[in-house]
């Protein structure tokens, strides 16, 4: 009796642990360890290639001119270690009409994919720290300053002030109509008023990256080492490796295999794991 009862609680807690753990990522591959501090990963579904943002030195965000881009293949090959150099510290990208928008500092570097050479320096006005990019469908290019906790538009070369006194903002997204945005620990979605909703929060350790799964799903990822999924106001945790000293920067995210890209940050590698 004593054994079926054992049986019989051993199961359902198992069911509990099942249902609170609904998603998962399970790791695919890793490159090799030959990158610079990798912060930003962007995956080109059109081009099958990840572009990855390599700050290079331990100062991130030093104007040293160390930085530079790398190009991977989607099974974890490094194609072009330096592709394009001459960077500072560069960190999140976004991708319109074959230019690849790259936030550096106080300048957004814009590289012609197809040649593989930098074109253009934006000169963001009054910027301290860039820190992520997505571009809108009319090339509205949106960028968070995290030291200056703002996020900016820029368009036609021209930058204006989005957002402000925020508390620590990071991660943004340009998802069809949605606009989201990490702070300080927090995802919110924003209105075309500017107004703000929060989706969730508690996520510590410096909330990064952000990627849709669909609508009202998004995959978040903190710099320390944690990626949460958020669904409909709950989050749950896909992944947690702070104890192991591994970062979890700006991920990037192949939607059509559900594939997440997480830089490694001080590890020097880019980690591939499928979101089941």
């Amino acid at each position: 009796m004593k054994k079926l009862s054992l049986l019989f609680f051993s199961a359902f807690f198992a069911v509990i642990i099942l249902n609170a753990q609904e998603h998962q990522l399970v790791k695919l591959w890793e490159t090799d360890s030959v990158l610079k501090v990798p912060e930003s990963v962007y995956y080109d579904e059109g081009g099958k290639v990840l572009y990855v943002a390599n700050i290079e030195g331990d100062q991130p965000w030093e104007k040293d001119g160390k930085g530079f881009i790398s190009r991977v293949s989607p099974d974890g090959k490094i194609l072009d270690l330096q592709w394009v150099s001459g960077l500072n510290a560069p960190k999140g990208m976004g991708l319109h009409k074959n230019r690849l928008y790259v936030a550096d500092l106080t300048e957004i570097v814009v590289i012609d994919v197809k040649k593989g050479k930098i074109v253009e320096k934006i000169q963001v006005e009054g910027a301290q720290g860039l820190n992520d990019i997505s571009v809108a469908g009319d090339g509205t290019i949106y960028v968070s300053d995290s030291r200056a906790k703002k996020i900016l538009t820029v368009k036609n070369g021209k930058s204006e002030v989005y957002l402000q006194n925020l508390n620590g903002p990071n991660g943004v997204l340009v998802a069809g109509k949605d606009f989201l945005i990490v702070d300080n620990g927090s995802l919110f979605r924003v209105a075309s008023d500017k107004s703000m909703t929060l989706l969730a929060e508690g996520m510590e350790g410096g909330t990064d990256g952000i990627e849709q799964v669909k609508p009202g799903e998004y995959i978040v990822s903190c710099w320390a080492g944690a990626i949460w999924l958020v669904t409909q106001g709950k989050k749950e945790s896909l992944l947690d490796t702070r104890e192991l000293k591994i970062n979890s920067a700006d991920i990037g995210y192949d939607a059509r295999n559900r594939i997440v890209y997480v830089p490694t940050f001080w590890k020097n590698s880019v980690v591939a794991y499928s979101l089941k």
